[in-house]
């Protein structure tokens, strides 16, 4: 496994464990953002009227496992004394995670800056369904690696 500070463009990373995307992690996520959709929470209702037929997890939920999924690809080095989340460029949501799916990410590096503060990368992400084999949302994300 590479560190941070050894990825080089076109190197790519894929999480190992699938991430399981519970109720119970929806329900914490609407109440932690106040997004409190019934496609998000309610059972029964999307049960008989979502297309769906099931509760699905926020767009920015799956999202936000980003940077655990990348923590997870990537080996610690004394060199780096952060990474910071330095934006996105391009996020879209191709397949609703509906409750119980599970997720994994893959990247691929796809540009590496020398800035002031250490090395910007730029990563394309995808985060895949278990159940399709699809990607449920792809995106281009923005890391600073702060250089000791």
């Amino acid at each position: 496994m590479k560190s941070l500070i050894d990825l080089a463009v076109g190197d790519t990373l894929e999480q190992a464990d699938w991430t399981t995307v519970s109720q119970d992690m929806i329900n914490r996520f609407a109440d932690a953002t106040g997004d409190h959709q019934w496609i998000h929470l309610d059972e029964e209702r999307c049960a008989k009227e979502s297309p769906f037929k099931t509760t699905i997890a926020h767009g920015f939920l799956s999202a936000s496992l980003m940077p655990q999924a990348f923590s997870q690809v990537i080996a610690a080095s004394e060199k780096v004394a952060s990474t910071i989340n330095y934006g996105i460029d391009k996020l879209r949501f191709l397949e609703p995670v509906k409750s119980g799916d599970a997720i994994r990410y893959q990247f691929k590096v796809i540009d590496v800056t020398d800035k002031p503060q250490g090395k910007l990368y730029k990563v394309e992400a995808s985060c895949m369904l278990q159940s399709s084999g699809n990607p449920a949302l792809v995106g281009s994300f923005l890391m600073l690696a702060v250089i000791v």
